[in-house]
């Protein structure tokens, strides 16, 4: 408890910077996907070949949305206690 006490707490700008950094990764992660979905059906002949990146490329998708979700929900907290704290 006494190592958390010292170096487990951040700072506001540290959290700032934390969540813009974490939009742009995730605007690049989303822009990276859609250029490999561009990119996946290019000269493929193959059917099966084409599902499966189709299918790769969804599921790689749908976890990046549920980590956009899971992050949105843990910036709503800090901004409610940050909102509650000026309250008091």
């Amino acid at each position: 408890s006494h190592i958390m006490s010292e170096y487990g707490r951040m700072t506001d700008t540290e959290r700032d910077q934390i969540d813009q950094d974490a939009q742009v990764f995730m605007r690049t992660c989303a822009d990276a996907i859609h250029q490999l979905r561009t990119e996946a059906h290019k000269d493929v002949q193959s059917t099966q070949v084409k599902e499966h990146r189709t299918a790769v490329l969804d599921f790689i998708e749908d976890y990046l949305k549920r980590v956009c979700k899971l992050y949105s929900e843990q910036r709503a907290i800090r901004v409610k206690r940050v909102i509650d704290k000026k309250r008091l």
